[in-house]
C-alpha cells in the first residue's frame, strides 16, 4: 500500500467514465440524482475534488500541461463506504456450522485476544486495510478487539494511509472478558483524546452488544458518548433471536432490547447500530427519531441465518441506512457482492432495490448515514478525494454481461450481482494512488 508520500498539490486530470450522486434517488418519481459522463473528467488539487464534467467541455479548460491520466472501459466513482467490519475477525471468516452466540464463543473471541499481542495486531491490521483498499473501500466503520494496542495499531496505520476511518476499541465486560468497566472506560477517553479528529480518524464509543456489557459499562460508555461531541458510537442490535433472549434474560427491566442502549444514552445522530432485525415498530420508530444510522450486513444475516432485514420498516420510520460487510460473519470484503445479497434479501419480501438505491448507499447514501457528506461521497467540488476506478472488463463474464447492457441502470445491476475485488483497478485516497 502507497503511504503518505506521492505528492497531490498539481491539477490532475483523471479520464473515464464518470458516476456519482447528486442527491437521494427516488424510484417512484425516478429521479435517481446522479451524474454519469460516459466520457468524462474527475479534476483533482491538494488532494480535494475541483470539477468533474464531460470531457468534450472539460478538456479545454485544464491549464497547459495538466497531466491526464485515462482509464478506458472503466468506471471512476467515489469511494466505497463500509459501515460496519470487524479488524480482528478475518482470519474467522468462513467458519463453518454456527449461529451466532455459539459462533463468537467457538471462533471469534478466541481470534479477538490474539490482537493483545502488538505485532500481530499491526500485522493483521495492515493486510485488513490492504484488503478493504483492493475492495474498493475507502472509508470505514471498524470495531476493534478490546485491547487499547488493537485500536493504536487501526489508527496508526489508517493515519499513515491517509485514510478516513472510524473505529473503537470494543467495550465489553462479559463473555471472557477479564477488564472491568472502569479500565475499559479509562482506556476508551485515552483513545479519544489522542486519535478523536486526528489526520482523518474518527472515534467510536464501541460497547459490544447488551449480552456482553454490564449495565455499569453501558452507563459509562453514555456518558463518555455524551462528554466527547463529536463522536461516534457503534454496536450490534438485535441481529439473532437467542441474543435477544438473552438481553430479555439481562436486563428485565427495559421494555426492549433497544430501549438498553436508549436507557444509557447510547442514541443519536453518530449511533450506528449493525442489523436491527428482531425489533418492535416501536424500536424503528425510536431509531428514526433519535436519527440514529441502522448499519445492513446482509451477507452475514444470510450466513449466521440471523433473520430478514426489514427494509419497509426502515423506509417507513425514515431511518438512515448503510451497507455493512460484517467481516468475519460477512463472507466478502467486497461490498459489490455484499449489495448483491442485499438485494436478495429485498426479494424475500417483494420490496425493489434499485441499482442506484443500492449504489447510492455505498457512496454518497454512506457518508450520509455517517455524517460524513460534508466531505466524502461524491464529486462536489471541495470534497476529499477518496475515488476508485472499475475495470468494466475486469473478468469475461463481465465484459460479456455488459456488452448486452443497454442503460447505466442495467450496467450497475451487473456490477453487483457478479462483480467483486477483481473489478477495483484503481483506489485513491485523497487523490493518492493507494494500490
Amino acid at each position: 500500500m502507497t503511504e503518505k508520500t506521492e505528492k497531490t498539490d498539481a491539477l490532475r486530470a483523471f479520464r473515464g467514465g464518470i458516476f456519482h450522486f447528486t442527491g437521494s434517488p427516488t424510484l417512484e418519481t425516478k429521479d435517481y440524482a446522479y451524474e454519469y459522463f460516459p466520457d468524462g473528467i474527475l479534476t483533482i488539487k491538494n488532494g480535494l475534488v475541483e470539477s468533474a464534467g464531460p470531457a468534450d467541455k472539460l478538456l479545454n479548460t485544464l491549464p497547459t500541461g495538466t497531466k491526464v491520466i485515462e482509464f478506458k472501459d472503466s468506471l471512476i466513482m467515489p469511494g466505497f463506504i463500509d459501515s460496519h467490519i470487524h479488524q480482528p475477525q478475518l482470519a474467522s471468516i468462513a467458519s463453518y456450522g454456527e449461529q451466532l452466540m455459539s459462533w463468537l464463543e467457538d471462533y471469534i473471541f478466541p481470534a479477538e485476544e490474539r490482537f493483545k499481542d502488538k505485532k500481530t495486531a499491526v500485522g493483521e491490521t495492515d493486510f485488513i486495510l490492504r484488503q478493504l483498499l483492493k475492495s474498493g473501500t475507502t472509508t470505514a466503520a471498524v470495531f476493534c478487539s478490546r485491547h487499547k494496542v488493537s485500536a493504536e495499531a487501526l489508527f496508526e496505520k489508517a493515519e499513515k494511509l491517509n485514510m478516513r476511518l472510524i473505529g473503537g476499541m470494543v467495550m465489553m465486560d462479559g463473555h471472557r472478558a477479564s477488564d472491568g468497566a472502569e479500565k475499559l472506560a479509562a482506556d476508551t477517553v485515552d483513545l479519544i483524546e489522542k486519535w478523536h479528529n486526528r489526520s482523518r480518524i474518527s472515534y467510536a464509543v464501541t460497547p459490544r452488544f447488551a449480552p456482553g456489557c454490564t449495565e455499569t459499562l453501558l452507563q459509562l460508555a453514555g456518558e463518555i458518548y455524551a462528554a466527547h461531541p463529536g463522536t461516534y458510537m457503534q454496536t450490534h442490535l438485535g441481529e439473532n433471536k437467542s441474543e435477544v433472549k438473552q438481553v430479555k434474560e439481562l436486563f428485565p427491566w427495559a421494555k426492549s432490547y433497544l430501549d438498553v442502549y436508549d436507557n444509557a444514552g447510547l442514541l443519536g445522530e453518530r449511533s450506528i447500530l449493525a442489523h436491527a432485525l428482531h425489533l418492535k415498530n416501536s424500536d424503528f420508530e425510536r431509531i428514526g427519531s433519535s436519527n440514529s444510522v441502522i448499519a445492513h450486513c446482509p451477507s452475514s444475516n444470510f450466513f449466521l441465518g440471523s433473520g430478514i432485514f426489514k427494509f419497509k420498516k426502515v423506509s417507513e420510520f425514515k431511518i438512515r441506512t448503510a451497507i455493512g460487510s460484517d467481516v468475519g460473519a460477512g463472507n466478502w470484503i467486497s461490498l459489490l457482492p455484499t449489495l448483491g445479497e442485499a438485494y436478495k434479501m429485498a426479494q424475500l419480501q417483494n420490496y425493489t432495490l434499485s441499482p442506484f438505491k443500492a449504489f447510492h448507499m455505498l457512496t454518497l447514501g454512506g457518508a450520509e448515514a455517517l455524517s460524513l457528506d460534508k466531505k466524502i461521497g461524491n464529486f462536489v467540488p471541495g470534497k476529499e478525494a477518496d475515488f476508485i476506478v472499475l475495470d468494466l472488463k475486469a473478468t469475461e463474464l463481465i465484459e460479456y454481461r455488459l456488452s448486452f447492457a443497454k442503460t447505466l441502470l442495467e450496467k450497475l445491476f451487473v456490477l453487483m450481482m457478479i462483480g467483486d475485488e477483481r473489478l477495483v483497478k484503481k483506489t485513491f485516497l485523497m487523490g493518492r494512488n493507494c494500490l
